[in-house]
Formats: structure tokens, sequence, C-alpha cells
């Protein structure tokens, strides 16, 4: 249920005890939206979603009616008992300690508040339990347990089954999950909602009142699948009432495209680089405070490099007031960066997207965006840093670096502004995650398989959980599929005449030591089949690759044959053209949601075109876009350009698909449906076209489409790519990516992910830690085995599940497929065409350079553009 209803002020001060809103008022003097909207409802004691930008106080909304409530408990009803209260619950450590310092202050000043009004109040204890705890400071913890916890996924899952203190919990009132837009989209969202349904069962199983649930979400959509997220399911199978507070946009926002003084199509890359650098320098020097946002760790420090480089010139900014902050930084040098920032000491901070949950960093003057964010969604959360007050506007600035990324940001900034959210993709029913909880579940007590079975779906990501699943999962840990003999032994037992299951031996030592959903990831070791050793490579950059693709590492090119544990082993391939750019795994991928709008502003603004209204098209670029004016003749001209040479503009309602050869034979297809849709489409189609060549076929996906390039004397025709297109359909798109990915780079990574999560593979045993690199080795043994007798075991279902579901979006490929059967989107075929027609031109080069420097892909670019330019002339003479 939305809530709308305004509240004044005063009305919110009468629920609060006096000297509560005495202190509030005081320090902040009014309140805000959401908070004049929550507080209400958290007093009431309703389950509520707060939804609402960086800096509207989301999560006083929430602490400041169960402080309240605490105060009134422990004054007024015979004072706090050792028991945890409320437990808040936040994706990342260091939003725990923020969030600690956060509540120590408050509290402290309201005790001196009340002291004032001559109050006596309860000592409210507040502790922090991570990995990061020790366990002395656990044992306080149980001495002199917190009211109020703050945690972490992992660290509630194994709270829960720490004997001592799992009673500490049993009388919890309320869970406050913060950045809950961010936990939905990944397992440890089900992770979390799956510990937060058994901490209901213990609390309702012992009479005390239902838990009270509070979400703190930033801009997500939509609200009321997270909220039925959030609250779950009753005992009867109904939604929990979940009342959602909508002040997503409560502040003001300004966004806009800009584009480096420069020609980005003609001009040369150097100068293209430097304006860029330039442009960002100018936005840097107007502004206090600016932070700076790339889309890959790697782009991360070449930026401040070179920022410091162009700013050191004219002394504009110190060297030592601009920092990189990523996930591969140490902690320590995170933290560091943190507290500058917040201190004022910093004038830019350049990030990838460690920066974009909520870590407290201060006042924000300006968000700088380099390239596409890839969604309306991370759009509004990275540009909601800025202005970190309710009254302050959060200022954006996207700075393109090339035509297509000027479509797409212009689009993504017209959306943000319009208030259009990318719908959220929360993974359904992932069994690893489910077989960690049924071992945590047996080791409570003995439980019945149907009051288990009924506790799981109770929980959103499990609530079309079968029991035929269920079932499966429970025997795979029961050990029904006897591979003892491969080192994988039962982790519970299972009765099914009885219809119970309880716990093994070693059960409890199992989940401590190895409970939790986050993979490890590794560096890989690169070898030459000669032994030699030439450098590392990230796992997730390892498992994109197929044998045979060609990629840049240390400046040279190798060919890419085998992965054994972690080792690659590779052969040199010098002079030849990469395949796979070795920033491609790091790239975040277009959204579905915003993909199709990117499709139907090409649509509509071709068909503008088309009619020879150039003012219309240009009026609409820069009066409903606010784009500079050379921004909207830069992309009139590219539309323009596409109908003159292909005579055809790829969008929403038309797949364009386009043949010529270069070396070989190169198929594109303009499917405008974002990455992730676009992956399992080219590999299912890539599979159709090997079976007609018979050859391998090389597949290169991007945003906007897709590239199958083969080496055959057997040129593609239509009714070849019109067989291939009718080859794939909605009903058997799985079944062929099943078999298509199933000895791929990507299944073996995944599934020793999977294997973990399933405690199939240990990590951790009687004192023992087994290396990744055997870890890896392990995993790789059992797929093979199992692929081959037990290939519906659970941790081979969730295997595919994962990388079609979570790392693909089958979902809406098959949306697609329907959509091309059906006729909504038609399909055209042009070729052979002597060179790709500009459109193409983005998704061609990915599969010819590697981008680590920009510069080499601007280059290929440039010829591109004068060699069509040069027909295009021929053809209007």
């Amino acid at each position: 249920m939305f809530m709308s209803t305004q509240t004044s002020d005063e009305d919110v001060y009468r629920l609060l005890r006096p000297y509560v809103a005495s202190w509030f008022k005081t320090k902040y003097g009014e309140f805000t939206e959401p908070q004049k909207l929550a507080i209400p409802l958290v007093k009431a004691g309703r389950n509520v979603l707060i939804s609402s930008p960086t800096g509207t106080g989301k999560t006083l909304a929430a602490f400041l009616g169960i402080l309240d409530e605490l105060f009134k408990i422990g004054g007024e009803s015979g004072g706090l008992q050792d028991n945890v209260y409320a437990v808040y619950v936040s994706p990342l450590r260091a939003l725990n300690n923020d969030m600690r310092r956060n509540l120590l202050e408050p509290l402290k000043e309201i005790r001196e508040a009340a002291s004032r009004g001559g109050y006596a109040i309860p000592d409210v204890r507040v502790a922090v339990r991570t990995s990061d705890t020790s366990s002395y400071e656990k044992q306080k913890m149980l001495r002199n347990p917190p009211h109020i916890l703050i945690t972490t996924p992992e660290s509630l899952a194994i709270s829960l089954v720490a004997p001592r203190f799992r009673e500490k919990l049993s009388r919890v009132r309320w869970v406050i999950v913060d950045e809950i837009h961010d936990l939905a989209s990944s397992k440890r969202g089900a992770h979390l909602m799956l510990s937060i349904e058994r901490l209901e069962h213990l609390v309702e199983s012992l009479g005390n009142p239902p838990i009270q649930r509070i979400g703190l979400s930033a801009t997500i959509a939509p609200l009321e699948v997270v909220a039925e997220f959030l609250g779950g399911y009753d005992r009867e199978g109904r939604p929990r009432r979940v009342e959602i507070v909508d002040a997503r946009f409560s502040k003001p926002i300004d966004i806009r495209v800009i584009v480096p003084d420069v020609d980005i199509i003609r001009d040369p890359p150097d100068q293209v680089n430097e304006a860029i650098y330039r442009k960002l320098a100018e936005l840097v020097r107007e502004h206090r405070t600016t932070l700076v946002f790339t889309n890959t760790r790697s782009a991360t420090e070449r930026v401040v490099f070179k920022l410091k480089k162009t700013m050191s010139r004219g002394a504009m900014v110190g060297m030592d007031s601009i920092e990189a902050h990523h996930s591969s930084i140490s902690r320590d040098l995170r933290l560091n960066v943190e507290e500058r920032l917040k201190m004022g000491d910093l004038r830019v901070v350049v990030s990838s997207t460690s920066l974009e949950l909520g870590i407290d960093i201060g006042y924000i003057d300006l968000v700088a965006l380099l390239g596409s964010p890839k969604s309306t969604t991370r759009l509004l959360q990275r540009v909601g840093r800025a202005g970190h007050h309710i009254s302050q506007v959060s200022k954006g600035r996207v700075i393109v670096v090339d035509r297509d990324d000027l479509v797409e940001c212009a689009v993504l900034a017209k959306n943000a502004m319009d208030r259009f959210i990318d719908s959220v993709r929360i993974p359904e029913k992932p069994l690893d995650v489910l077989a960690q909880h049924i071992v945590g579940l047996s080791i409570e007590k003995k439980w019945g398989i149907e009051e288990a079975y009924r506790l799981v779906k109770r929980a959103y990501n499990y609530r079309n959980l079968t029991m035929e699943e269920f079932m499966n999962v429970l025997r795979y840990l029961a050990g029904k599929q006897e591979l003892e003999y491969e080192g994988v032994y039962s982790k519970i037992w299972l009765d099914e005449d009885e219809g119970t299951f309880g716990r093994k031996k070693k059960a409890r030592m199992i989940y401590q030591m190895n409970s939790g959903v986050i993979p490890d990831e590794s560096k890989m070791l690169v070898i030459t089949t000669h032994g030699k050793y030439v450098g590392n490579l990230e796992e997730e950059f390892v498992e994109i690759l197929e044998h045979g693709d060609i990629f840049v590492l240390g400046g040279r090119t190798f060919k890419f044959l085998r992965s054994e544990g972690l080792r690659v082993y590779v052969e040199p391939a010098d002079g030849a053209r990469p395949t796979v750019p070795s920033w491609f795994s790091e790239m975040l991928p277009l959204s579905f949601d915003s993909a199709l709008k990117v499709g139907r502003f090409r649509r509509l603004l071709a068909d503008t075109v088309r009619r020879g209204d150039i003012g219309g098209a240009r009026r609409m670029l820069i009066e409903d876009y606010r784009l500079q004016d050379r921004a909207a003749d830069a992309i009139i001209d590219y539309v323009r350009e596409q109908l003159l040479y292909a005579g055809e503009v790829p969008g929403d309602d038309l797949i364009l698909v386009e043949y010529f050869y270069d070396d070989m034979w190169h198929i594109v297809f303009h499917t405008l449906y974002g990455r992730r849709v676009n992956d399992a489409i080219s590999r299912a189609y890539a599979a159709k076209l090997s079976g007609e060549v018979i050859e391998p076929v090389k597949v290169s996906v991007t945003d906007n489409g897709f590239t199958l390039s083969y080496d055959s004397p057997r040129a593609p025709s239509g009714d070849l790519i019109a067989r291939i297109i009718e080859g794939v359909g909605p009903e058997n798109i799985r079944s062929i990516l099943e078999k298509t990915i199933s000895n791929t780079e990507l299944m073996k990574r995944r599934f020793r992910h999977v294997a973990e999560r399933s405690f199939m593979i240990l990590k951790r045993y009687r004192g023992y830690e087994k290396s990744p690199e055997r870890l890896q080795l392990n995993a790789q043994h059992l797929l093979r085995i199992l692929l081959e007798e037990y290939p519906n075991i659970p941790p081979i279902r969730e295997t595919y599940r994962e990388i079609l579901e979570d790392y693909m979006d089958i979902k809406n490929a098959v949306k697609v497929l329907e959509w091309v059967r059906s006729g909504k989107v038609k399909v055209k075929i042009i070729g052979p065409l002597e060179y790709p027609s500009p459109m193409a031109h983005s998704i061609v080069v990915k599969s010819f350079s590697d981008v680590v420097l920009m510069e080499d892909r601007r280059k290929i670019l440039k010829m591109l553009y004068e060699k069509i330019q040069s027909i295009i002339a021929g053809k209007t003479r």
C-alpha cells in the first residue's frame, strides 16, 4: 500500500516522547518528507518500505520511532531486558560502522535532552557483529547483549545457529534492512530473507509478536515487488502487508549530457581524449567536491592518473587531492579516502561502483559520469550522491565518448528527469542458498519436511518453490546420490517415511565455517604451453573466454587454449586481432528496460529524419533532451548516415541483420535489448549457425547487438540467416543454451561457486583451508562426473539457472523471441555489404580491438566512418 497522506511536523512530534521531540526539533528543525510519512507508520507497528534518495533522512525515519519505543519500554514498562530488540542489516561492513557512530551520537544527545527535562531513560546498547568481530567481543555480547544489533546478511545467518546468542535474538521486535535495492537483486537478498523467516519462526514459536520489518532503499522499482520481497508471506501464504513510503523524487535533480569540445568522430583520437579530460578538469574547477564515476576498476585508475596530469599543469588542484576508490583497493586505503572526503580534504574522488551505496562521504557538489551508467536507476543512484541534503539539488553531468554513448546517455538522462526507473531483477529459487539454509535449519532441531517447506516458501525468492524441488535439495544434502567416493558426504539425515530431517554430527562446524554467498574471486596464472609465466587474469575475465579467443595481456596478444584449476594455458598470437577486450568482464550491462527506451528513441528520431523534418528532430533533442547544439547535430547526422547507407535504423520494433566479409564472414544482429539478453540470443543463434556451416562460430556481444563470425567459403545469405532465426524460439532456447554452455569456462567457474555455496565442496573443514586452486580443480573434476551421471542434481540445475537467469537474461530473451515470432518485432536482412553500416561500427569494433587504449578504438571507428562517407557521397552525387 502506498503512503502519500501528508502529515504535519506537529502531528509527528505528538507521537514521540517529549525529550525525543525536543532533541529532534533543536537539532534538525523540521522533518523531511520520508520522515513525516514513515515515523507514524513505524510507531504504529507497521511493516514499511521507505524509498528515497541519499540525504533525505530515511535512516533516521526508521530509527527514531524505534528509539522512542525502546525508551518507552525501558522507562515505562519495566526496563530493557538483556535481549536484542532491533536488528539492522546492511550489505556493507563499512556502512555498519557508520551506522553505529550515527546511532551513538543521537543516543548521547537524547539522553542529555532527557536529563535536562528531568526524565530518566535507559541505556540503549548498540553493537556491531560481523566477520571482523573478535571472539572476545562476541563473548561480551553474550554477557551484555546489544539492544540494537548491527550486522550483515552473512553474520545474521551464523548468529541463528550460535546456541547461546540465538536465545538473545528470540525477542527481536524490529528488523531494518538497509540498501534493500542492492540486496534484492542478488543471492545475498535470498540468503537474508530466508534468515529473517527463520528468525520470525524463532520469535513466534516462543509466543512473541511478529517482527516489524523496515526496508530502506534508494531509487528502485517496482516498489510493490520490493515491498513483497521485504514482507514475505504469512502462514497462509498471503503477502504480509507492507506500507510504501514513496519519496524517490523528493530531492530536485539536474542531469545533463555533455559532449567534449571536439568532433568525437572526425578529430584524431588523442585530441578527443585530451578534450574529455579538459572538460572533466573544467567541471572539477567549477565545484568544491566532485565524485567521478567510471564503469570499470581499470578505468578508475586510468582516469585518476590522467586527471592528476591534466590538473597539475595549471596547478589547479593538488595531486594529493585526487584519489581513487574501488573494490580492488585495500580496505584501509578505502576508509582513508572516505574519511578525507568527509573532512573536505579531497577535491576529487574517482570510483567505479564502490561508492554507489550509502556510505557517508559528506558533502558532494557534483557527480560526473564518464560514459553511460547503463541504467536509469544507476544514473539516479549515482547522481543522488550529490547535494547531501534534501533541499540541495543533486547535480550530475555525463561526459560522453562516442555517438552510441551520446544516444544512450541522452535517453537515460531524459528518463531520469522524467522519473522512469528500471525494474529490479530478483533471483528466483536459488537452490544453493536453499541448501545452506536447510543445513542451518537442521542444526536448530529435528524438522518435519512439510513444516520446513512451508517456512522456506514464506521468503519471496522461494514463493514458487515446488515440493519436488525442495525434496531434491533434501535428498542431495542427505547423500542420496552416493558421492562419498568423490569426497562429497551427507550434511543432514533424511527419513522420507517419517517425513523428517535433522543434522549430522559435523553440520554446525561446516555451516559456521562455510556459509555465505559471496564467491571468493582469485587471480589466475597465465602460462604458455612451454611453461613460461606471462601474467595474471581475473577469474571473471577467464569465465567469458572460449577456446581460440585472442586477448591482450601486458601489451602482447595470446590465444586461450584451456584452464586447469587457477591456471590458464595460452600460446603467443603476435599480430592476431583480439577477440575479447580485456575490460569486457568488468563492463556493466545496459538494463533491458533502458535498452527498450533507447530503441524507441532511435525509431522515433529515424521516423522524423526520414520525413525530412530535421528542424523538428533538432528541436526535440535540444528542448526535450537538453542537449547542446553540436550534440543534437551529431545524433541527427548519425541517423541520416545510417538511413543513407543501410536504408533502415534498428529500433525497438526492428532487428536489422547485416553481413560483410573481412578476413572472415561477419553477421551483425542489431538487437537493442541490452547485453544480458543479447548474450543469451547470440549463443543460441551461434549454435544453430555452427550446425549449418560446420565451422566454429565466434560470438561478440554488446548492448546494441552482437556479431557472429566464422571462417568458411560458404557465404551467409538471407535464407541461411532466416533459418537460424526460425530455429531458435521461446520453446527451445533454454535447452539449446544449456547444451551450449555445459562445456564452457563460464560453467566451470560458476559451478565452483554454486558447489561451495551448497556445501558440495568445503573451503574450510577441521581447521584446514583449501586453496582456491584446489577448490577449482575439485569442482572441475566433480562437474565432469555430475554432467555425465547426475545432470539433474541441484548444484548442476542451479548453475544453469544462475547463468541463464542472473548472468544472462533468458526471461526477456524469451520475450524478444515471442515478439519476433508474432511479428511485433520485424527482422530485415541486408548484405553482403562492403563495410558494416554506421550503427554496426561500435558492435564490430568491440570484436576488433582491445579497448584498454581508447585511441585504438577511435582510430578504427574513424577509418570506418571515412569509408562510409565516401560511399554515401557516391550515392548522393
